[in-house]
């Protein structure tokens, strides 16, 4: 099975990064999103990586 990673429509807070990667791991979309802030306040960083995930990451497909 070829699992992908998609930005779901549904339970998205700004674009669905962190919801899309919660679900591609099988994990709580909290946990991904405190990850998330952890990560932007020690480095900065990752304001820029969520960006770029942003755009990377395709849209769930309708079905």
């Amino acid at each position: 099975m070829n699992k992908k990673i998609y930005r779901p429509r549904e339970g998205r807070v700004l674009v669905g990064v962190c919801a899309g990667i919660a679900a591609y791991f099988n994990l709580d979309p909290v946990l991904i999103r405190l990850g998330w802030i952890i990560f932007c306040c020690l480095w900065g960083s990752g304001i820029l990586a969520y960006l770029v995930a942003a755009v990377l990451i395709p849209e769930e497909p309708e079905f």
